[in-house]
């Protein structure tokens, strides 16, 4: 009896331990409002259509299913915690096209017929703006597909001997010898160009006829369709003989801010810093920065070493340097996109704690971050499959109910590509992969300068520490990282600081460690991000 009595008396004792633990643990997030986005700064959501949501079952995503989804990605009430709270939405191509990829378009003013109409869209539009959502489209402006009737008429015109008329919206010539690689013959020794493929022929950028026919395009979506803006492919294919990128592009957004003045455009351009800080100079408002994603990047390789790695003085030379290009920049930082393996992939040496950390590290950063659809589930690709379609498998929306969907008629989703569970799975889980991206993105939203801001290094001595603050209209925000994945840390700061946001990346739901602020002394647990002001 007695020993009954004491093993009843030590469950009491340490029950009563945890729980005044637990008791003693306040939100800092509970008290701060989240304040909407009035401008072009926002958490960006890439999806590519054909593997989101299928609404009808015939097997390919489509704009319905995403608008039945919408609830999911943000549900219009900033109160709520439900929702994933991204406040903008890119869209892989919607145009008519031949591939199941849609870059090659062949019709630029209406929808592809497996996504839906251009009424569906229009209704896409008014869902997202009522939730305060910004919708940007894929726009393809490097070429076009062959079955366009404009390069059919320009094809059949210079096999005619006449380059005066349709042959001048695309980059087609005579050639005494073949011209190399990137050409593809049309007969009698004229030849286009085709730097991704034979069926994407490239528009001639400098011609009158092909930009006025581009104005009319944008027009068409920022004006009537109300679009917020575009997403460039491929800007790296804007130079050619007749001229450099950079004009076009300097050209081609002063014409769509005539049409919609606060328009926002990012560009895609895979090459090195020194090029996107030159393209900067067109007054785009963003480029995506390559040099700090995919499985080489700094954000994944600071994560995997546990070290800082010089990763904020790097951000910093991006900025001060794209700043000195373009002073209105946002910077769009991301982990992987459409074109790459999927960042859940080379995450997996890391676990479920590094890959929140990874997430952390980059959505914290200044600027416009990009999630590519399944990454705030922890989504995978099939390792060993070659071919872009399994870059871009289906959403999984219950790992019990996987879809039937088949990208470009190849790829299915298995239950292993779900390693963290589906979306109905991670939904209750208040420590899962998507309940930590939640709370990073409600985190942005309750602090505008954490987007906004200049940023500058924050000295510490501890190289598990990533720490730097961001300044805002004479407000500052202070962010730390412990990249430690088993030792808490102690910082002395410097100024007396409220804490305004915690995340703490564990792997278990019952761990109960909590970053903690006393005086100006800040404890850090293994993996944990703390934001102060």
């Amino acid at each position: 009896m007695k020993k009954f009595i004491s093993i009843l008396l030590v469950i009491i004792i340490s029950a009563s331990v945890l729980c005044s633990c637990s008791a003693g643990y306040k939100d800092p997030t509970e008290s701060v409002k989240v304040q909407k986005s009035s401008d072009n700064y926002r958490n960006y959501y890439e999806i590519f259509v054909g593997s989101f949501n299928d609404s009808d079952g015939d097997g390919i995503g489509d704009l319905k299913g995403i608008i039945e989804k919408l609830d999911y990605l943000n549900d219009g009430n900033p109160k709520t915690d439900t929702d994933l709270g991204v406040d903008g939405i890119w869209l892989t191509p919607v145009m008519p096209s031949h591939s199941y990829h849609k870059y090659d378009v062949k019709d630029y003013f209406n929808i592809d017929k497996s996504f839906g109409t251009l009424k569906v869209f229009d209704k896409l539009v008014i869902e997202c703006h009522k939730r305060g959502v910004k919708l940007i489209i894929d726009m393809v402006l490097n070429h076009s597909s062959k079955f366009h009737p404009l390069f059919e008429s320009a094809c059949n015109q210079a096999l005619n001997g006449d380059l005066k008329h349709d042959a001048k919206y695309y980059e087609i010539a005579h050639y005494d010898s073949d011209p190399g690689d990137n050409y593809t013959a049309i007969g009698d020794g004229y030849y286009y160009e085709s730097n991704f493929s034979p069926y994407m022929p490239e528009w001639n950028l400098f011609e009158k006829k092909t930009r006025d026919y581009f104005v009319k395009i944008a027009d068409f979506w920022l004006n009537k369709h109300n679009v917020d803006g575009f997403r460039l492919d491929a800007t790296k294919y804007y130079t050619c003989h007749r001229g450099e990128g950079v004009d076009f592009l300097r050209w081609y957004c002063e014409e769509c801010k005539k049409i919609k003045p606060d328009v926002y455009i990012v560009g895609e351009n895979w090459t090195g810093n020194s090029e996107i800080y030159d393209m900067y100079e067109s007054k785009a408002d963003s480029f995506f920065a390559f040099g700090f994603a995919d499985s080489t990047g700094a954000f994944v390789n600071s994560v995997r070493n546990h070290s800082s790695m010089g990763i904020v003085s790097s951000v910093v030379n991006y900025e001060k340097k794209t700043k000195n290009a373009n002073d209105k920049r946002i910077n769009a930082f991301f982990l992987s996109n459409h074109d790459q393996k999927r960042s859940a992939n080379f995450l997996k040496t890391v676990g479920l704690k590094g890959t929140k950390m990874a997430a952390a590290l980059y959505m914290m950063m200044p600027g416009n971050p990009y999630i590519y659809y399944g990454e705030e589930i922890g989504l995978c690709q099939d390792a060993f499959a070659e071919g872009d379609e399994y870059k871009r498998e289906p959403m999984i929306w219950d790992s019990k109910k996987l879809p039937d969907i088949k990208v470009n008629n190849k790829t299915k989703a298995e239950k292993s590509q779900a390693q963290f569970g589906g979306v109905s799975q991670q939904e209750s889980d208040k420590n899962s992969l998507l309940s930590y991206y939640k709370r990073i993105i409600k985190i942005k939203n309750q602090n505008p300068e954490l987007a906004r801001g200049e940023i500058s290094e924050y000295e510490v001595k501890d190289d598990a520490i990533v720490a730097f603050t961001t300044e805002y209209k004479g407000k500052k925000v202070y962010v730390f990282h412990n990249l430690s994945d088993d030792s808490s840390k102690q910082l002395e700061l410097k100024d007396d600081l409220t804490l305004r946001g915690d995340l703490v990346a564990s792997n278990d739901s019952k761990t109960d460690e909590h970053i903690t602020l006393s005086g100006r002394k800040l404890t850090l647990p293994p993996y944990s991000t703390a934001v102060l002001v």
